[in-house]
């Protein structure tokens, strides 16, 4: 059952419920919603806030790691006082801040094939702002598994990227490895320590994250399913890429068994 909305927020969520496509019900089921974060850093961090501003009623978030000065420049959830907090008890405490009916589950562990299952397990909707290969891939085979949506982006230099993934849909939803079958070689692709990353630009895909992960819990407007869209900040552009369902996908696959 849904959550009937208070009058507080009614006036809170108001130029929410005045849309036709999300209303009070709509807002409802926003409050009704888990969503779990994974990374509290440059992608994280708008995506958390315009979560917590839009009422997404529970927010997992993990990150193993603490607030570093050269975090800020990206990082708009944490301030210069947290540097040296872990990034989740600093993002528990800002989202606190904007909205504190939003419930906080902070998880201040490494995402590992030891814990994956169990954490993502209790959310109905996974949002990846990781920065590494082997992170994006093992959310990929376990969401897969768990039949749970995860909405991916990805940022380096001033070039963006992002999809929505839930081949446990079938014909016409790929996953990540239909995408990428194998990770690139370590030195193939540079890291943001190593080549830089705009600022805004995470502010840029985290908005992008933020919106799609609210349409994919109000079921409305047209998913990122099968669809790669990439941002270039220097050019100003957006372009799109079709994604293919792959027959021999490890992950996807229904003639290799897909991921066990």
């Amino acid at each position: 059952m849904l959550p009937e909305l208070t009058e507080p927020q009614i006036r809170r969520y108001a130029r929410h419920i005045v849309l036709a496509e999300i209303g009070g019900v709509g807002q409802s089921r926003l409050i009704a919603a888990r969503v779990l974060v994974v990374g509290a850093g440059g992608l994280g961090a708008p995506l958390l806030q315009y979560l917590a501003a839009a009422g997404v009623g529970t927010l997992g978030v993990i990150d193993h790691d603490s607030v570093d000065l050269s975090n800020l420049q990206r990082q708009v959830i944490h301030r210069t006082a947290d540097i040296g907090v872990s990034k989740v008890e600093s993002a528990r405490r800002a989202l606190s801040d904007i909205n504190p009916e939003v419930r906080v589950e902070p998880h201040g562990e490494r995402l590992t094939a030891a814990n994956a299952e169990r954490i993502i397990a209790g959310y109905d909707i996974v949002a990846d702002g990781s920065d590494n290969f082997a992170t994006r891939y093992l959310l990929n085979d376990v969401c897969y598994r768990l039949k749970k949506t995860l909405v991916a982006a990805a940022i380096l230099r001033f070039d963006g990227q992002i999809s929505t993934y839930k081949a446990w849909h079938g014909a016409g939803h790929p996953c990540l490895r239909c995408l990428f079958p194998e990770a690139p070689s370590e030195d193939a692709v540079p890291s943001c320590a190593q080549a830089g990353v705009l600022g805004a630009l995470a502010g840029t895909l985290g908005a992008l994250q933020a919106t799609e992960v609210v349409k994919e819990i109000l079921g409305i407007g047209r998913s990122l399913t099968g669809r790669l869209l990439m941002y270039d900040a220097l050019a100003g552009s957006f372009d799109e890429m079709a994604i293919a369902k792959r027959d021999d996908c490890p992950t996807c696959s229904d003639s290799l068994g897909g991921v066990k």
